[in-house]
């Protein structure tokens, strides 16, 4: 049957439409893979062809108020494999065991491991001396990258406070930690290309991306002071074989720590070396303790604001002892200070008189005064293992309870809480929050980024 010469123009005009139509459909293809995808495409493509050495950014310093370096950096390299660019694994892994004290097996191990670069283990935060070493046998894959140390120009003192860093100098206690995030900084690299084989891309330029130093952390701490008060415990411990010594200066005007320490100490960049019960506990902030007659402050302060004694005008009179809730009560002094004005209560220290004022104020008031003070809580220092001691609850204190309080036993209170305490009542009646971190500050440009205070 013939076809026509109509019927054979349509099928024409047909294949004709339709191969435009694909022939547009791939263009159109083509031309969205070309110019919409093409960045996001060469972009994976590169993330595919990159290797990153990194560099690490130097930690931001910790100084003092005026400025002395209490906690910089040291220069360490590391050494970083590129797997793939090694051309002979084995004797790579010989020079390398050799240079930085290594197993070979070991060492083969690590640096034939499946990834894109390998930080050697044994080879973190070296000397220059062994990184030059090292450099000087030009061993293809091996590079050498910018790394740090913390160092603690003080040694032992001011530990506590300062706390250290791990091998990543990442903060682990003291400010260190509490300020982690603002003295890490970000980290930068050199970025090469390198096929599937691992040979460097000559046609691809290498990229560098700076580290991000981070800000320096400028304390409350004198040095001079932090200096004196460290002596003067050296020689205590040394006199007395002492369980263990605490010091704390601070501004009653503003609560500022000018100084803190305690012993047992350790040194920051052995903290390994001594038990985890030195480093984790920062006794000025962590141990609880009977306070004593420093406590009778706090009852002296509240019979005053309240009008409940005039020192100069009321009198009492202690034989030595006292009968409360059954059971008697004794002042330091055996036989009793006799008559005295309430003047000369609070200059003798006197245990019975401190109950008579607690009777005047009554359990309410007492522990009411006791709280406003920041007993039985935390001061929220910015410090890491706070204590906060322990009060009797109001419902358990009977009359025993409350006057041996009034004079500051069967109570625990936290030193940091008795210094900032005492300070209050110094100062006109201002808790302050205790604080060690004075400000942040950018190691550029100096400008002060954030304060504390």
């Amino acid at each position: 049957m013939r076809v026509s010469n109509v019927t054979v123009r349509k099928r024409l005009l047909l294949f004709f439409l339709i191969g435009l139509l694909v022939f547009f459909v791939i263009e159109f293809r083509l031309g969205y893979v070309q110019l919409y995808l093409g960045n996001v495409l060469m972009g994976k493509a590169k993330d595919s062809w990159s290797r990153n050495i990194v560099f690490e950014p130097k930690r931001g310093e910790i100084v003092d108020r005026n400025g002395v370096a209490l906690a910089t950096n040291l220069s360490a390299p590391t050494i970083y494999i590129v797997p793939r660019q090694l051309e002979n694994p084995q004797e790579t892994a010989e020079k390398l065991a050799t240079a930085l004290d290594m197993e070979v097996d070991a060492t083969f191990k690590e640096i034939t491991q499946q990834r894109s670069s390998v930080r050697l283990s044994k080879g973190r935060k070296i000397s220059h001396e062994k990184a030059k070493e090292i450099k000087a046998m030009e061993l293809k894959g091996v590079y050498i990258a910018e790394d740090s140390i913390r160092y603690y120009p003080f040694g032992e003192y001011l530990s506590h406070v300062l706390g250290f860093t791990g091998i990543d100098n990442q903060g682990l206690m003291g400010v260190e930690l509490t300020y982690d995030e603002q003295l890490r900084g970000d980290s930068g690299y050199v970025r090469f290309y390198a096929d599937a084989k691992g040979k460097r891309m000559e046609n691809m330029v290498d990229e560098y991306r700076a580290p991000i130093n981070g800000q320096d952390l400028q304390l409350t701490i004198d040095s001079k002071i932090q200096i004196i008060m460290e002596r003067e415990m050296d020689i205590a411990e040394a006199t007395y074989d002492p369980d263990g010594i605490i010091g704390i200066v601070m501004n009653p005007n503003n609560g500022e720590i000018l100084a803190m320490a305690s012993r047992p100490t350790f040194h920051p960049s052995n903290y390994q070396e001594v038990s985890s019960e030195v480093y984790n506990r920062n006794l000025p902030v962590w141990s609880t303790y009977e306070p004593g007659s420093t406590f009778k402050i706090i009852t002296l302060a509240a019979a005053l604001e309240e009008k409940k004694v005039d020192l100069h005008n009321d009198s009492f009179y202690d034989d030595g002892s006292v009968e409360v809730g059954g059971a008697t009560l004794h002042c330091w002094k055996r036989g009793g200070h006799g008559s005295q004005t309430f003047l000369e209560v609070v200059q003798n220290s006197c245990n019975t008189g401190f109950v008579e004022l607690g009777n005047r104020l009554g359990k309410e008031q007492l522990f009411s005064y006791i709280k406003k003070f920041g007993f039985g809580q935390k001061t929220g220092i910015d410090l890491a293992g706070e204590g906060a001691g322990i009060l009797f609850s109001l419902d358990r204190v009977g009359p025993i309870e409350q006057a041996t309080t009034a004079f500051g036993q069967g109570v625990s209170v936290t030193p940091i809480q008795q210094v900032a305490a005492v300070s209050a009542a110094v100062n006109g009646g201002i808790l302050y929050t205790p604080y060690v971190a004075k400000q942040l500050i950018d190691p550029l440009t100096g400008d002060i980024t954030e304060v504390n205070g």
